[in-house]
């Protein structure tokens, strides 16, 4: 009998390394064969770009990556599974339950439902989480197979569950696979983990309503969030930093700050600002107004509305206007206007009030303006996902030969706001145009080669961290997304820079340059706060409400201890207005522990208690919030503490 020979393929792994093994290997498999201890964490695997089951036969010569834990991908190819398994848990707890989709998230899983005329509470919870760990210690395996759209149907109509029928009907034939664990099976596309026993420390965090598919003609399904862990330690760990988040939230804080506030009367995600929060938000905008001016920007100002003709001219209307405000009708037939949704046509136009030459580039407008987007109702999240807020926006306008000095200033700027506010950690993503679908873009080929390279040249060049992120480019540029991590290790997108060669063509900008020949200006686009409301968001839950000293909207409390050093607590708030330090006087006949506890609480950063012998002796008793006591010195040696500490623009300790 004649042998048949196996034939070989080649296994190219992330460092470069080749090895050959049999057609049909699984990553598993190449796994064990590494180590034992490898295959033990290895969840899914990434075969020539795309995630897949790490149990799925490699049949031809391919790139590998093992994902495990410590991989985006890895978490969320578990977060998925464990969706299944709580779909498994519940369909055992509540015959008949109709399932709806059951995606991986950032942070956990959710799966909607349909229980009918019963409902789950909070305290449902634990039970649901008793029986998926009960399910996940029979270490069921996630099998995968091919179906047809008539088995498909068949098996759903069977077991009457309209959601996954109605999503089947959508699908073509052969593009069909069920994923089975256990006892219970799913319409899915994968990939899964080998098996549940993965899946040791259980967590469901929360129950919402949710429309089937986002859609509110539609029924209203009950959706259940969780998240899962490889051991009991991290899932401690993530309760802890959920209690401290929920501590950090800034719509908590800032209600207790009396910083802002929302009313139904003037809309959904138009936020007001109060006193406080005001001050506080004019301190940053002095503060980047005052870097920018020292850089050379220029300030203006444009209206809140535009021309619809304007946005159709930038191209946002056709990209954007179904997501913006409708159109503003005058009483001129056929007049239109709209709430303005971005800062750049208006600033095109600045640019093009006046004859601009070679030798006046780069011009650098930078405004403050405050625009508006349609967000749906249960988008709306305080003040990180509003419809109407601000941007620190600027744009510059400069040759092809200034575009990387130019954008690299700007980085500068950039880690000059992030330092000035404790913001150490953070990557630049470098965000491009999709690889293979060009549709979503404007402009030339040759134009959009020109912006990458600036900014990926200029990236490299600055020694920043940088990930590329291909399809997350702007409709007219590629971008500098700034991802920051705040104090509780989670990332926020922030800062960005954008490269623009496509806006000065569509507003036909010019300048005459050196030879007296017309030629186009290429546009940066920036905004190192992002918005001021959403920054102002992380910043709050960042530093938990206690600000730097210099943006503090109150710095000092002058706490007089009885109503005998009051005429000394209002002389030293005087001195203390005079040198610019804003300071408040707590009047009430309070004890003086209780006016301290209150003071701390409301993150005051400085406190000083006034009795008889500080008037006498003309000194205040200092406590520096959450330090405690510093001591007694005289108005003049304070006043120098704080102005010092202000000046030097002393971040969050």
């Amino acid at each position: 009998m004649e042998l048949t020979e196996k034939r070989m393929i080649n296994i190219t792994f992330p460092d470069g390394a080749v090895r050959q093994y049999e057609s049909g290997v699984t990553a598993l498999d190449i796994a064990k064969s590494i180590s034992e201890g490898l295959a033990r964490k290895v969840l899914a695997a990434n075969v020539n770009g795309q995630v897949v089951d790490a149990t799925r036969p490699i049949l031809t010569d391919s790139t590998l990556q093992l994902l495990t834990w410590v991989d985006k991908d890895g978490k969320a190819t578990m977060w998925h599974s464990s969706a299944h398994l709580m779909a498994e848990a519940l369909e055992a707890l509540y015959p008949g339950v109709k399932l709806g989709y059951g995606p991986a998230i950032e942070n956990g899983f959710y799966y909607d439902i349909d229980l009918g005329d019963r409902t789950i509470s909070e305290e449902d919870l634990k039970k649901i989480e008793a029986k998926m760990v009960e399910l996940s210690k029979h270490n069921s395996e996630y099998v995968r197979k091919d179906v047809s759209k008539a088995d498909a149907l068949a098996y759903f109509t069977e077991k009457g569950d309209p959601y996954k029928v109605e999503t089947i009907n959508e699908l073509a034939d052969g593009q069909i696979t069920f994923y089975t664990q256990g006892g219970f099976t799913d319409l899915c596309r994968g990939p899964h983990i080998p098996n549940t026993s993965f899946i040791k420390a259980i967590k469901l965090t929360s129950i919402a309503g949710a429309y089937w598919r986002g859609n509110e003609k539609n029924k209203m399904l009950t959706r259940i969030y969780g998240i899962t862990f490889p051991n009991q330690k991290e899932l401690d760990e993530y309760v802890t930093l959920v209690e401290e988040a929920k501590k950090r939230d800034h719509r908590k804080l800032g209600k207790e700050l009396e910083l802002f506030t929302f009313s139904e009367k003037v809309g959904l995600g138009l936020p007001m600002w109060l006193p406080k929060g005001a001050l506080l938000r004019e301190r940053l905008q002095r503060f980047l107004q005052e870097a920018q001016l020292e850089t050379g920007y220029l300030p203006v100002v444009t209206p809140h509305i535009g021309n619809k003709n304007l946005y159709i001219t930038s191209g946002h209307y056709e990209k954007y206007g179904k997501d913006s405000f409708q159109p503003i009708h005058t009483p001129e037939e056929g007049e239109e206007f709209m709430l303005k949704p971005m800062n750049c046509p208006h600033h095109c136009e600045l640019y093009k009030a006046s004859p601009k030459s070679y030798k006046d580039l780069p011009v650098r407008f930078a405004e403050f303006g405050t625009v508006y987007r349609y967000e749906q109702h249960g988008e709306l999240h305080g003040l990180t996902r509003v419809r109407g807020f601000t941007q620190d926006d600027a744009h510059l306008f400069c040759r092809p030969d200034q575009v990387k000095e130019e954008f690299q200033k700007v980085i500068d700027l950039v880690m000059y706001v992030f330092n000035s506010l404790s913001f150490t950690e953070y990557t630049a993503q470098i965000s491009l145009r999709d690889k293979e679908d060009r549709s979503k873009y404007i402009g030339s080929e040759e134009n959009w080669e020109l912006a990458e390279r600036a900014i990926i040249e200029s990236a490299a060049e600055k020694g920043l961290n940088t990930v590329v992120e291909y399809g997350e480019a702007a409709f007219y540029g590629p971008k500098l997304d700034f991802m920051v991590k705040d104090a509780l290790g989670r990332k926020w997108q922030l800062g960005t820079i954008q490269v623009d060669y496509n806006l000065p063509e569509r507003f036909e900008l010019e300048y005459i340059g050196a030879d007296n020949q017309k030629h186009r200006p290429v546009m940066i686009h920036r905004a190192p706060f992002g918005s001021l409301e959403r920054f102002i968001a992380v910043l709050i839950e960042h530093c938990a409400g206690k600000f730097p000293l210099w943006l503090a909207p109150t710095q000092v409390k002058i706490l007089p201890i009885s109503d005998k050093s009051q005429a000394y607590a209002e002389k030293v708030a005087e001195l203390l207005k005079k040198a610019d330090i804003r300071a408040e006087i707590d009047e009430r006949s309070e004890k003086i522990g209780k006016k301290i506890r209150e003071a701390e609480l409301a993150k005051i950063p400085y406190m000083l208690v006034l009795g008889e012998k500080e008037a006498a002796d003309e000194v205040v008793a200092v406590r520096r919030q959450s330090k405690g006591d510093l001591g007694t010195m005289n108005v003049d040696a304070f006043i120098k503490l704080v102005s010092d500490e202000v000046a030097n623009k002393k971040p969050i300790e």
